[in-house]
């Protein structure tokens, strides 16, 4: 694992814990010299993390698409950023250049981003670990409820066993280091959907 892709939160949260997170975690990317891939951004929780994993002496990689530059003012201190057409355009360079993916805090823009690559992965098309790192129970509903598709038979076990949820981004990221993609199904039916 070379590069860690985070989809996080433009804004800043209600909570000071966020933040927080946010810039542990650019620190303990760099820490590990793991590049750290993102949206671009130099605001909310994107630029708090991507300020601290450069003040690390991290390498810090943005992919911004041209319509939000100016929106979420993106990070000009950056050796590499990425100025791309579309959002599709965004997440598929994201995906390429990382090799691990977590969710920090966030929203819509964040769940969309990390589910998305979570069924690429139950597809078969990325064997790459993900999950998200719960800040002062972020995700602890999310996590209730993803129990609750898997009982109620629309998230089989293999693929909600994908996403790893933590509270510890150390022990995120060395879960991600023993992880393993199920095997994938290649033909879909009744009784493997």
């Amino acid at each position: 694992m070379k590069r860690v892709c985070v989809f996080c939160g433009s804004s800043m949260g209600t909570r000071a814990d966020y933040a927080e997170a946010a810039a542990g975690l650019g620190r303990l990317l760099a820490s590990r010299g793991l590049g750290l891939v993102y949206g671009g951004g130099n605001v909310g929780l994107m630029g708090i993390m991507a300020d601290a994993a450069l003040a690390a002496g991290g390498e810090v990689v943005g992919v911004i698409p041209e319509a939000l530059l100016k929106l979420e003012v993106g990070h000009l201190d950056l050796a590499q950023l990425h100025v791309v057409g579309s959002m599709h355009e965004r997440k598929a360079l994201m995906a390429e250049l990382a090799d691990a993916f977590i969710a920090l805090p966030g929203g819509i823009g964040t769940m969309e981003e990390l589910f998305e690559v979570w069924t690429w992965a139950q597809l078969g098309m990325h064997p790459k670990p993900l999950g998200f790192l719960d800040v002062a129970g972020y995700y602890a509903h999310l996590q209730a409820f993803l129990d609750h598709m898997t009982a109620e038979g629309f998230l089989r076990t293999r693929h909600r066993a994908m996403v790893a949820i933590d509270t510890d981004p150390t022990r995120l990221l060395d879960a991600f280091a023993r992880y393993s993609p199920p095997a994938v199904v290649q033909v879909i039916n009744r009784d493997t959907a």
